[in-house]
Formats: C-alpha cells, structure tokens, sequence
C-alpha cells in the first residue's frame, strides 16, 4: 500500500500548529524539561505506546510496535529552550522570563509527535518498530550522551536512525540531506593567564595577565587565516574575558573562555596544538603563564552515505503542492549532539527550511525574534514519516 504522506501531514496541519505554539509558550532548559517531557509522553501513551520517562535524567523513549516483523528504526527529537528572552510578541510568545524556543525545538517536537500519530495510524502497515528519542539538554550537548548512557539504544537496538532540524537560513520548502561531515564538531576552551597585579599607576612593577590576554585573543584569530588550509574550515571564537574587580588595579589573574569548530580530525588536531602553543608562547614572552584547558563539546555530525542516497530517491517521490528543493551541500559550523547518536548508529540528519523573507521570518537561531514559518510543520512530518516507512516496508 503507497501512502500519500503529503496529503495525511497536511490532514493534521491544524494540530501540528496548535501543539508547536502550545510548547512554544512554556519553553525549559537543558536537563528542565519536566513539563514537557510530561506532554510528550502523554501524547505518546494515548497513541498506545510503551513509553520510559527519566532518561538520561528528563529524556524520554517510546516504542511503536509494526503489525508485522522488522527491523527497529529511530526517530531522534530535542526539547530544550535557550536562556533567551523572547521579543517576537507572538500571541503564542514565551510566558517563561528570560526563556524562549529560539531554536526551533518547539517545531521538532510538534513534527515528531504528528509523524507518531500518522504512524500509529498505519501501523497495520509497518513491518518492524520505531523507537522514538525525545531528548533533553541538546542546546549544552549533554543530552544524547546521557540518554545513551543509560540504555537509550538498547531493548531495541536500531539500525538507522533519524532527526531532523528546523532552519531559518533555508526557505521553506527546502530540505537538506548533505554528504558526510554536516555540522561542525564543537570544542571548549578556556585559558587562564596568571601574572603578578599591583597598582595601575605602576605597570612596571607587574607582570600583566590583562594585557597577555588581550594580545592572545587577537592571535587566535591566526590559527584560522594562517594555520588552516584554505581549502579547510574552521572557526576560532573567545566569547569570555574576565579580568580585575577595581579600575585602579592591575588583576594577578585573567581568564578567557571560547569555542572552536572544525570538520576534519586533522583539523581539529592542529587547532588544538594550536590553541596551546599561541597562548603559553605569548604569555611566556610577557612574563606571565597560562594553562588551557579544551573538551569536545559534540563531534562532527556525519550522515550516513547509503542512507541519504535512499532517502533522496524516497523523498523525490513525494508529491507536494509546491515542488520539494532538494539539496545536497549544505553545511555549517554549528554543531549537534545528535552527532552522538549517529556515530553509534548510520542515518541522517534532515535540514528543514522553515524561513520566508515575504513574511518577515528571517532572524536566525538563538535570536530574540527567531520564528519559523509553520508551513515547515507538515513538510517535516510527511519527509520523516515516509523516510521512516520507507524502512518498514518488509522489502
């Protein structure tokens, strides 16, 4: 039986707006998503599933049983909120101060949740289970790892797993199944100057942290320009600098903090050496020490070859009112921790556009008056239902 994907997301486009601005109002932080959590695994009882709350602290796990015997596949959502405080003065804003979905996660959850319903509803038709991932604290990238760490991939274990991400840089109507290295691995760092403070009218008689620590901010940004090869990426950023508690005072101590993103091991290996070399080497020269201290926040996300070729062939399939875009080299350096799943488990993580220029919904993630455009909601339920039972067919 060929089901119309398309035609069934856009059956229950009401519900999916109406959950996504119903999460949107009560956005939670990483390892917080009480609340939340509670309304999806709700969700997911009533459709009849055996659902496992307190995963990975605030995760949960749900498993929707084919009518026929298969193969296990996983669907992949996140649930957090970011420490934003929202300005889009939607009737359906955050009423949670200084919380806001402003990365999508709200649309994610309502297009996972539609694609379990839909699914639920064919299950007569499905040869195997999906296994269903909603996962807590992706904004810090903690949160696949301890879902993982208490069984999240066991008791079933998937053979392909899937996710996907709401992209305001992509119009609407677009979709993303890139080749290989997709999202940047992420890294920490954090430097901490040590010198010997005194006082201001008396910079001779110090050794200063301050000014060893500016000049190691400008160099950084060599590594990237003269380091790094320019057929390579990678991004160098020190977003921290905190130094001294009195105008008059040179401080004894400075620390700078950052992140640093790269897509090869190569790559990431001499950022790293780097990083360490440039810092000691200019505190050195000023007098001053440092000690650097980095760890891997998410590696690269890297989609599975053999997954995408099959899902482009599904998806081109499918029949929407406006042609789908399909598009195969689209990457950036932010990073995911679904990267974590994926290099336990082959599949493919989906950009799906969710901006529009004609109707204002151009602010990107993490802003104050980030938006999507809910056009994006049935188009991300009827890609993943039908990568999902593409699966299941019991061919």
């Amino acid at each position: 039986m060929v089901i119309d994907w398309v035609g069934e997301a856009e059956r229950i486009r009401a519900d999916l707006v109406e959950r996504r601005r119903e999460l949107h109002r009560f956005p939670e932080l990483a390892f917080q998503e009480v609340r939340t959590a509670g309304v999806v695994a709700r969700t997911l009882t009533d459709l009849g599933m055996e659902v496992t709350t307190g995963v990975g602290k605030t995760g949960v796990v749900a498993v929707l049983e084919g009518a026929h015997d298969g193969p296990t596949v996983l669907l992949r959502c996140d649930m957090d909120g970011l420490p934003v405080t929202e300005a889009t003065h939607l009737p359906f804003a955050s009423e949670t101060p200084g919380r806001m979905h402003a990365c999508g996660h709200d649309g994610h959850m309502a297009i996972s949740l539609g694609a379990a319903r839909l699914l639920t509803e064919h299950r007569d038709a499905l040869h195997g289970r999906v296994k269903f991932l909603f996962q807590p604290a992706e904004e810090i990238a903690r949160g696949a790892q301890a879902m993982l760490d208490e069984g999240a991939l066991e008791n079933p274990t998937p053979e392909a797993a899937f996710g996907l991400h709401l992209w305001s840089e992509l119009p609407v109507g677009t979709v993303s199944v890139t080749e290989g290295a997709m999202m940047a691995g992420a890294d920490s760092f954090k430097i901490v100057v040590q010198g010997s403070g005194g006082h201001a009218a008396l910079p001779d008689q110090t050794r200063d942290p301050l000014l060893a620590g500016a000049q190691i901010v400008t160099a950084l940004q060599s590594i990237v320009s003269r380091n790094v090869s320019g057929l390579d990426t990678a991004v160098v950023s020190v977003t921290m600098f905190h130094a001294g508690e009195a105008q008059n005072v040179i401080p004894s101590e400075v620390t700078l903090q950052g992140t640093f993103r790269t897509f090869q091991p190569e790559t990431h290996a001499l950022v790293l050496r780097r990083l360490g070399e440039i810092a000691t080497g200019i505190a050195t020269a000023l007098g001053c020490t440092a000690g650097v201290e980095s760890y891997q926040v998410a590696p690269p996300l890297l989609n599975n070859a053999a997954t995408n070729e099959r899902l482009r062939e599904v998806f081109s399939e499918l029949r929407f009112a406006k042609p789908l875009k399909l598009i195969d080299n689209y990457r950036t350096m932010a990073a995911e921790d679904m990267a974590v799943i994926l290099n336990q488990v082959p599949g493919t993580y989906l950009f799906v556009g969710a901006g529009n220029v004609e109707k204002g919904i151009t602010y990107p993630h993490h802003h104050p008056q980030f938006d999507i455009d809910e056009d994006a909601l049935p188009t991300g339920v009827a890609l993943l239902c039908a990568a999902l039972a593409d699966r299941l067919t019991g061919e």
